[in-house]
């Protein structure tokens, strides 16, 4: 008589949206690492320069298990194409028009990839049916809030921003669907992400360029502003292990825990991410100097329009659903940033 086995079942298939951009890159690279197989979709937009975006896509597609997409989130009948063939169970939706500076001066980009793209997607997974759809919001839609720690269950009505209204409306959206149509749904809040691979609009990749180049750097609010600096590493590693905490919906209010932003009419929930540690941008500027062991010239600017002053996430209920807490060092973050961007450019 045989010993009968039973194999493991086959880690789920997973769309990623945005698969070429930072986050989106970093999440797809773990999910392979693990051995899932993951289907890229992104527009490869010339937002900012385009090669970073192939050089991301190229290590992605040296993994065995992963297909990429090049479309727009617009275009309803490529996605729906898309999922209908691949059939992924969960679907994580990072793509997105980023951004608060760029909001100023082309507000109808937010409201095309923003708006129209992440309806499109609700609706592909609405027709699928999928395990669990996560989709990216920002630490922008607590807006004029002062009572920090932010914490997921504070009212926040107050965005500043056309980028950041546009992820306050994309929780009101995801909130419906849930509701309808029993959808799971986490949204994160990202705050400020920061790492290797990331992005040339961003302050850690500006201000590391200018030094290096001799040229000024700007700071705004004369620097007096803080952050929750959050390594990218990290960010991916949260969203990851939130995939297996699939949000149910309450049979009664009472089963909603203290502090848990768990919908009390829907299998939904929010949950920052983040360092929940706030660290003063001059700091940030020289923890830079100390990585390239170089001074900037920095020109101290006003706050700029659409901005927040701070930044500061409370991340206990994340460490609640998951065991788990950001902890990388600021420090030692831009050390890790500064040694790829050398050895990327030839620096």
């Amino acid at each position: 008589m045989t010993e009968s086995t039973t194999d493991a079942p086959a880690p789920p298939v997973v769309l990623v949206t945005g698969s070429a951009g930072f986050i989106g890159f970093h999440l797809a690279r773990l999910l392979l690492e693990e051995g899932h197989t993951v289907v890229g979709y992104d527009a490869m937009t010339d937002y900012y320069d385009p090669r970073l975006k192939e050089a991301r896509n190229e290590i992605l597609a040296g993994h065995e298990g992963f297909t990429f997409v090049r479309g727009m989130l617009e275009d309803l009948d490529l996605l729906r194409s898309v999922c209908r063939q691949h059939r992924p169970h969960v679907v994580v939706h990072l793509a997105a028009q980023a951004g608060v500076r760029y909001s100023l001066e082309h507000p109808r980009a937010y409201i095309d990839a923003n708006l129209v793209g992440s309806f499109h997607v609700l609706e592909c997974a609405r027709e699928l049916g999928v395990r669990h759809l996560l989709m990216a919001s920002t630490s922008s839609v607590y807006g004029a809030n002062t009572e920090m720690p932010y914490t997921e269950t504070q009212k926040a009505d107050t965005q500043m921003s056309l980028y950041a209204a546009t992820k306050k409306a994309n929780e009101a959206m995801a909130h419906s669907y849930a509701h309808l149509w029993d959808l799971p749904i986490t949204m994160f809040r990202f705050f400020t992400v920061y790492g290797p691979w990331g992005r040339p609009d961003m302050a850690l990749f500006k201000f590391t360029k200018g030094i290096l180049e001799g040229t000024p750097i700007d700071i705004y609010n004369h620097g007096e502003m803080w952050r929750d600096f959050t390594y990218v590493d990290d960010l991916v590693r949260g969203i990851r292990l939130l995939m297996d905490v699939v949000p149910r919906r309450p049979g009664r209010p009472e089963e909603i825990l203290e502090g848990d932003s768990l919908s009390p009419v829907a299998p939904f929930r929010i949950v920052n991410i983040g360092n929940s540690e706030k660290v003063r941008l001059l700091d940030f500027v020289d923890a830079i100097e100390e990585a390239l062991g170089r001074k900037a010239e920095r020109n101290y600017m006003g706050m700029q329009k659409g901005d927040v002053p701070a930044t500061w996430a409370d991340a206990s209920l994340l460490q609640r659903l998951t065991g788990y807490r950001p902890r990388t060092d600021v420090r030692e973050g831009v050390r890790r940033f500064v040694a790829w961007y050398r050895e990327y450019y030839g620096v």
